[in-house]
């Protein structure tokens, strides 16, 4: 066997702890070639030809036994993961489930029978009877040594660090550090630097587990952080004129283990034990990307990202993270107005619903049916569209349902593992949560509809009789491009929107809406997929969310309840289920040798 053979591609028993396919596993010199026969003459392993029938017939799941406790692994995997599966906790840093695996932090040290010396848990793959001891004393040894290393130059920033509270370096060092350090020299300096639109490095707090790097490598593709130096010198930095600005930059945030990399949106605005999650969904595109709310004290924080294997799995756009910021925009309605002598006045509810309604209703007896007409933005819930159709059609049963604009941009953002080439996220072009939801909202109401380019034109005949409508808004930016159609400047018309406009400011009955952090209901992505979102916050004082204005349109008691329309609308709608949050982990016990 030569150097650079790849291990992959070698059969081996099933009491080898090589039989993995992974691209790191690649000879490159003749010690790691050594290393692999001392491995191979441990274990056994030697090329076997593969049996057709075992793809027919595979192998039962491995099990391993873990300080004493029996577990199953899956076939080819880590013990770090397969123990994290089982919520058995072992020390990592550099280790993610979404990159590839360095196994440079070295904490995850574990002893495993048969094997001389202490194996990267992160990089050591299973094989069935194998047994792992991850509290012997070589192995706490290890983590405690480790931790000094680390500590070594850390700063005592934990009182002003944003990271303080779900830092690993804390709670590692509370599990598995010591009481006291025995380090006395200097501790080696680095300025903070800026390294993005966004993004600060406080460069001496960084362990270099080397996330951050790998993800702009293998995920984003656009590799604008390197590691600089060797040894204590050693530091993430930015190629010269190329800042960590790309689409999906704020995940290195995310992926940090510790506070070396801050994100200014967040900087030292809330402690994170403070903070409480509900679980939502992205409302900047259709690729409808898992998300969790945080907020605290009525005011939403910052928005992490919700795994989800089939649609975002760890990773979330930029465009997603900041989009709560539309809904603290100082220019937000937040005040009913109706319109009177030609000029808008404030109003409350009821009088600006009783406007609206008597209007409306008015429209269609004194010129017949097919004379109103409803928008249902994409930005709204399914379960709101469903209310509001109904309602609109019980004034005018031939009222006309519109599908509102639908924003998109040329093209998807696809990203690229710079080193492979496979593709690793997208950024849906189409700039709106819902519309493939509405879409189907308007097949189940049947009826006359249309969409917001047929409104504009006004090419149909039965869109040129309309009088007047309710016209749903909601959108994170300004929704009306160009010029405002025709029939939107005639006629009487209710709107409903988030930010002002031209439409809003001239509007007969004007009603705030509340954002989607603070209402209940699903959207539709791409996919097909409807996913539900809670509402973590509650609207400003005096709006009224658009579920509880549908529900007094139709003159039904109670509040709006998402989870009972779902059912009332059946189908697909009532299997969609709130996400439950992962149980919290159990509280870290205190080692000392």
């Amino acid at each position: 066997m030569k150097p650079g053979y790849l291990m992959s591609q070698v059969f081996c028993s099933r009491a080898s702890p090589l039989d993995i396919p992974h691209p790191r596993y690649v000879l490159r010199s003749n010690h790691q070639l050594q290393s692999f026969r001392f491995f191979a003459t441990t274990f056994g392993a030697h090329p076997l030809p593969v049996s057709p029938l075992s793809r027919y017939h595979p192998s039962p799941m491995p099990k391993i036994t873990v300080d004493g406790k029996t577990i199953e692994a899956k076939d080819r995997q880590m013990i770090l993961q397969s123990c994290i599966d089982a919520n058995i906790s072992v020390p990592h840093y550099c280790y993610h489930p979404g990159l590839s695996i360095p196994a440079s932090c070295r904490i995850c040290l574990v002893e495993v029978e048969g094997i001389p010396k202490l194996v990267p848990a992160c990089q050591t793959p299973v094989r069935d009877g194998m047994i792992v001891q991850t509290k012997s004393s070589k192995a706490i040894a290890n983590q405690k040594q480790v931790m000094e290393y680390l500590l070594i130059n850390h700063p005592l920033d934990c009182p002003v660090c944003d990271q303080a509270g779900e830092c690993f370096l804390q709670d590692y060092s509370y599990e598995y550090g010591r009481s006291q350090s025995r380090f006395e020299e200097d501790k080696v300096k680095h300025p903070k630097k800026d390294v993005g639109e966004k993004i600060y490095l406080y460069a001496d707090r960084c362990i270099m587990c080397t996330r951050c790097v790998r993800f702009t490598r293998e995920v984003s593709g656009t590799s604008e952080l390197y590691v600089d130096g060797r040894g204590n010198k050693e530091e993430i930095d930015i190629f010269p004129g190329h800042p960590c600005n790309n689409k999906l930059a704020g995940n290195v945030v995310d992926l940090c283990p510790v506070g070396a990399l801050l994100d200014k949106d967040f900087l030292f605005k809330q402690r994170v034990w403070l903070l409480k999650g509900a679980p939502s969904i992205s409302p900047a595109d259709s690729g409808g990307e898992n998300i969790t709310l945080e907020y605290n004290e009525g005011v939403v924080y910052r928005v992490k990202p919700r795994y989800n294997a089939d649609i975002n799995q760890w990773w979330i756009s930029d465009d997603t993270r900041y989009s709560y910021k539309a809904t603290q925009d100082e220019r937000r309605i937040k005040r009913f107005r109706r319109k009177q002598y030609g000029a808008q006045l404030d109003t409350i509810f009821d009088v600006a619903l009783e406007q609206a309604t008597s209007e409306l209703k008015s429209l269609v007896s004194n010129n017949g049916t097919g004379t109103l007409y409803a928008m249902l933005s994409p930005m709204m819930a399914c379960e709101e569209a469903w209310l509001l159709g109904q309602a609109i059609r019980k004034m005018d049963p031939q009222a006309v349902l519109i599908l509102g604009p639908v924003p998109t941009a040329a093209a998807d953002d696809v990203f690229h593992n710079s080193m492979t080439g496979k593709q690793t996220f997208v950024i849906k072009a189409e700039k709106v949560p819902n519309a493939a939801g509405i879409r189907r909202v308007l097949q189940m109401l049947g009826g006359p509809n249309a969409t917001y380019d047929e409104l504009a034109s006004a090419s149909r005949p039965e869109l040129q009789k309309l009088k007047g409508g309710w016209i749903v808004g909601g959108y994170l930016s300004s929704w009306i491009s160009g010029e405002t159609p025709d029939l939107l400047k005639k006629g009487f018309r209710v709107v409903q929107d988030l930010l002002p406009s031209s439409l809003t400011e001239s509007a007969d009955v004007l009603f705030p809406v509340a954002a989607w952090s603070e209402k209940d209901g699903c959207w539709e992505n791409f996919q097909g997929k409807i996913q539900p979102f809670v509402s973590a916050i509650s609207p400003p004082e005096g709006i009224r969310r658009e579920g509880d204005v549908y529900y007094k349109l139709l003159g039904r008691t109670g509040l709006y309840n998402a989870q009972a329309i779902r059912a009332e609308m059946g189908g697909p709608f009532a299997a969609v289920t709130i996400p439950v949050e992962s149980a919290s982990a159990p509280a870290p016990q205190f080692v000392e040798i």
